[in-house]
């Protein structure tokens, strides 16, 4: 069976996308009148109405939006087959929480550099509120993320290390939040004040604190310089504020480190043309691990095992 043009195909499916002749040219690089030629040609061909014209405006019908939702998932298909094969092959785009990659990868890539000529790991460091990757849109050949492990049916994924939640401050707070924790700032580190509860309910301490109040941040970083410059304490993971807790920037009011029962992964998808290179980006990684200074620490896990 024969098909019909792929330029036509592509420039219906942008404009059943956006909604618009005019939006689609100026994505397409062609003029209106060209994309409107293109759909009536699929029209034609398909001998059915792909949009709704009244005047001016144009609506995408119903069967066009059947048609247009099957060629995004193939086109998608088609820019990740094209990307994995493009010249670039020893280039491998890592993304990544912007917190995890302050508090320790950026040094751990510029060692990986040092040490392999080949591939060459070019990071996005990103917000993400929940970690997420889609590898049929998003430009990147793996990802690390805090999760639990699982991070889709068409992915693979490693452990690289646990996460555990301490309360941190500046060396000057730290009798006031040992004594008098329920009179301090707490600074949280997510607007939905998930790792202070967790860490209050896990431990027992302080029952009835109130972590409504406080002041609220986007990411781990943020609230641990916050907690330096001495505005508040903390909920902090151990091993990402490792060095600040070796150099005294960041000190634990209290012993008990608790798991979340999340951990940061490496992730990348199933069947992977890369997956050499991330096995190799993978060891050094495992190599590299963020080291837990030694304090006075009780993990409070279901093996109570400290990271």
């Amino acid at each position: 069976m024969s098909l019909p043009p792929l330029y036509a195909l592509r420039a219906f499916e942008v404009a059943a996308r956006l909604n618009s002749f005019s939006k689609a040219a100026e994505t397409l690089n062609i003029t209106p009148g060209a994309v409107s030629r293109h759909v009536r040609t699929l029209e034609l061909w398909f001998d059915c109405e792909l949009f709704k014209r009244q005047g001016p405006r144009v609506e995408v019908s119903e069967a066009g939006r059947i048609l247009a939702g099957q060629l995004s998932e193939s086109f998608s298909s088609m820019e990740w087959a094209c990307r994995a094969f493009r010249s670039e092959h020893h280039l491998l785009r890592l993304k990544a929480p912007s917190s995890l990659t302050m508090r320790w990868l950026l040094d751990v890539l510029r060692t990986f550099r040092e040490n392999h000529e080949k591939p060459k790991v070019e990071i996005a460091s990103v917000w993400m509120d929940i970690d997420t990757v889609d590898f049929t849109r998003e430009p990147y050949d793996c990802a690390i993320l805090l999760g639990n492990g699982y991070f889709g049916e068409s992915t693979e994924s490693r452990l690289l290390f646990s996460e555990w939640l301490i309360p941190v401050c500046a060396p000057s707070l730290l009798e006031s939040a040992r004594d008098h924790l329920p009179q301090c700032d707490l600074i949280h580190p997510s607007p939905d004040r998930r790792d202070w509860r967790r860490w209050l309910k896990r431990t027992g301490k302080f029952p009835g604190l109130d972590v409504s109040g406080g002041i609220v941040f986007d990411t781990l970083e943020q609230g641990s310089l916050a907690a330096m410059s001495g505005h508040g304490i903390a909920m902090a993971d151990l091993r990402l504020s490792a060095e600040a807790l070796k150099g005294g920037l960041l000190v634990p009011p209290f012993q008990e480190a608790i798991a979340t029962g999340d951990g940061y992964y490496i992730v990348w998808p199933k069947n992977s043309l890369r997956k050499q290179s991330i096995e190799l980006l993978l060891d050094w990684l495992n190599l590299n691990t963020p080291v837990v200074p030694s304090l006075d620490i009780v993990c409070l896990d279901y093996n109570d095992k400290c990271p």
